[in-house]
């Protein structure tokens, strides 16, 4: 099983490692990440996070266990290692039910925390930032580090082995649209005032809760290095700027850096990031992009073939969207045809919480039914895909156009795989 501690202890002692968290719950994206994970023999941690899946179902209808069982079919049928999965719970605290009362929302927070603990997962973060009904949208320091000591012994009593989970501390979760961009379109990193007052809280916290001895096995800290995506567009790291965050972990040998928002970056960056200290580097939204980026394709080239048996795929997508806009209202903004451009094309990637619905379903295996056994000739394929994910999906083999979205997702995560020798400069 691997140690996300050796991972830290490596980054921390001057190597530059990292390791990717893929969020996602879409089985494709899962595939295609455990495959290439298999294909490097590395290690990457998969998670879910509490509004996805929880005691409830979330919104994929899921309960943790629920969760590991579906990546573990998932590992099985592509023939991915077991052992080279961790899985962690993200933003783990009363959020998915924030709008009724902090003694509620609190209490479902605690059974979901021991559920997912008890179905196997190791890396949990713990984020109570969020206000419930009656108090702030973003509560400070000390409330916040008191409920994530609260969900940390609950998390503790359900564990069969207490001293294997690793706990995550600290959030950087932007408003709707994305963060905001200073006077020159750089993201605002966290500063070290605002990193050390989130430590020393969550000490004083554990402490307080009779935690002190916990506090070992605090193994990462989530701050704002400077990176962040809105509807459309990506705000690159400023890869020179060292906004001195490491620092702030001197007296914390055991805690690396927890970046989140850190899809569509230049692949120089997720380096620069390990230099930087973070040895936890979270993906999702550009992984379900580049599904989306590759079914697309796909339904292009069927339409200007005159192979296509139902209607575009985007206007399924559009109508689904349309009639229940709840995900992506809020987070997209201007007159109507920006909002429909945002929708399919938008970095957010709100339609992924789409492809499950039935007509989502239907579209897509129709994309994929019309072009089985079709020959794709490459000057065909260049008007959707790069040469690097059709070499990659010839590779992959088993069925073509399904290769071809496994390889665009796979092309899309391969970057937070990079392999750096020796120590960081």
């Amino acid at each position: 099983m691997v140690n996300l501690s050796d991972i830290v202890a490596r980054n921390r002692a001057g190597e530059v490692c990292a390791i990717p968290s893929v969020c996602s719950a879409h089985p494709d994206v899962l595939r295609a990440s455990l495959m290439l994970a298999e294909e490097l023999d590395r290690a990457v941690v998969i998670e879910a996070t509490s509004n996805q899946v929880n005691q409830d179902g979330g919104y994929t209808g899921m309960r943790p266990a629920d969760f590991i069982e579906f990546v573990h079919a998932i590992a099985d049928q592509a023939g991915v290692s077991r052992a080279r999965i961790v899985f962690g719970g993200d933003h783990l605290g009363p959020q998915a039910w924030r709008k009724g009362s902090a003694e509620l929302a609190m209490a479902k927070a605690r059974v979901m925390v021991a559920d997912y603990v008890r179905a196997g997962f190791n890396k949990i973060h713990l984020d109570c930032s969020e206000g419930c009904a009656g108090e702030p949208a973003q509560l400070g320091d000390d409330l916040a580090a008191t409920r994530a000591a609260d969900l940390a012994g609950a998390a503790l009593a359900a564990a069969e082995r207490p001293e294997d989970l690793i706990f995550v501390i600290g959030t950087e979760v932007p408003p709707p649209g994305g963060a905001r961009a200073d006077e020159h379109g750089d993201i605002a990193p966290t500063t070290p005032a605002s990193a050390a007052a989130t430590m020393a809280a969550h000490a004083a916290a554990f402490q307080a809760a009779g935690l002190g001895h916990v506090l070992a096995q605090v193994a990462g800290l989530v701050v704002q290095p400077g990176v962040e995506f809105s509807p459309m567009q990506v705000h690159h790291l400023p890869m020179a700027r060292d906004p001195g965050l490491l620092a702030v972990l001197a007296d914390w040998p055991g805690v690396c850096l927890e970046a989140h928002s850190s899809d569509y970056q230049h692949p120089a960056v997720f380096p620069r990031l390990a230099q930087l200290g973070f040895a936890f580097q979270k993906v999702g939204p550009a992984l379900t992009f580049a599904y989306r980026q590759a079914l697309y394709a796909l339904d292009s080239l069927r339409q200007q073939a005159d192979w296509a048996s139902t209607e575009p795929l985007f206007a399924v997508m559009e109508r689904v969207m349309l009639a229940d806009p709840g995900y992506w209202q809020g987070h997209y903004h201007g007159s109507s045809g920006d909002l429909r451009v945002e929708r399919h094309f938008g970095l957010a990637d709100r339609i992924r919480y789409y492809w499950p619905h039935p007509d989502a379903q239907a579209g897509v295996a129709a994309v994929l039914a019309d072009l089985a056994g079709r020959n794709l000739p490459e000057p065909m394929l260049w008007q959707g895909f790069s040469a690097e994910v059709i070499a990659r999906a010839r590779k992959n083999g088993g069925d073509f156009p399904q290769a071809l979205i496994l390889a665009q997702i796979q092309v899309a995560l391969l970057p937070y795989f990079f392999d750096v020798t020796g120590p960081r400069g």
